[in-house]
C-alpha cells in the first residue's frame, strides 16, 4: 500500500514524519515522498534475517555493525529498512533518523512474495544509486542467496547460491557463510 501525500497536507512523506506514525504492527519506508506500508514479516522471514544477521556478526571485524531495523536514506524523501545491514561503527554513534548509504557496506533485504517486486526491482535501482557497495537478495522460497555488485551506480549479479554452497566474500569483510545456515 503507497499514501503519495500525508493527509490532509498534500506535502509528500520524509523521514522526519515517520516518528509520528503509529507502533500498530506495519512497516514503514519511503520513496520519492510516497508512503510505503507494509504488514511486519511472517515468522520463516524474521528467523532467516535473524540467522543471517547472528552468521555475519560472528566474522565481523571491530568497527563494522551487523544490524537489523535501522533505515537507510540518501535523501528526505526515501527511506528503507534493510532486513539486515553492515556499516561502519562510527555512523551509528552519530545517530539521527537513518544511516547515510555512504556508511553501508551491505544491505541484505529476504524477499516476501507480497513485496518481491520492491526489493527486486525498487530497492535495487534506489540502493544502487545511493552507491551501496553491495546487495544480498535472500528468497526463502528457492533457498538462494544472491549476491549484487555496485558497478556504476547498478548491481551486477555476481552469484547466485543455494544451500549446497557456501558464499566466500573479502567483502564487506573476508568472511566465509554455508548457505544452509541462513535455512
Amino acid at each position: 500500500m503507497t499514501s503519495p501525500a500525508r493527509p490532509g497536507t498534500g506535502d509528500v512523506w520524509t523521514v522526519d514524519d515517520l516518528q509520528d506514525l503509529p507502533e500498530d504492527g506495519q512497516d514503514y519506508e519511503i520513496f520519492d515522498g510516497s508512503l510505503l506500508v507494509s504488514p511486519h514479516a511472517d515468522v520463516r522471514h524474521g528467523a532467516i534475517a535473524n540467522r543471517l544477521r547472528r552468521l555475519l556478526d560472528r566474522q565481523a571485524p571491530a568497527g563494522l555493525l551487523v544490524g537489523q531495523d535501522v533505515g537507510v536514506s540518501a535523501k528526505r524523501s526515501s527511506y528503507f529498512v534493510p532486513e539486515v545491514f553492515v556499516a561502519r561503527e562510527e555512523a551509528l554513534e552519530r545517530g539521527g533518523p537513518a544511516l547515510a548509504p555512504a556508511d553501508v557496506l551491505l544491505v541484505v533485504e529476504v524477499v516476501s512474495p507480497g513485496n518481491a517486486g520492491r526489493d527486486l526491482v525498487l530497492k535495487r535501482h534506489e540502493y544502487g544509486v545511493a552507491g551501496i557497495a553491495r546487495y544480498w537478495l535472500v528468497e526463502p522460497r528457492k533457498e538462494t542467496l544472491t549476491v549484487l555488485e555496485n558497478v556504476d551506480g547498478r548491481y551486477r549479479e555476481s552469484a547466485v547460491l543455494s544451500t549446497a554452497d557456501v558464499c566466500r566474500a573479502d567483502q564487506p569483510f573476508p568472511l566465509v557463510l554455508p548457505v544452509a545456515e541462513i535455512f
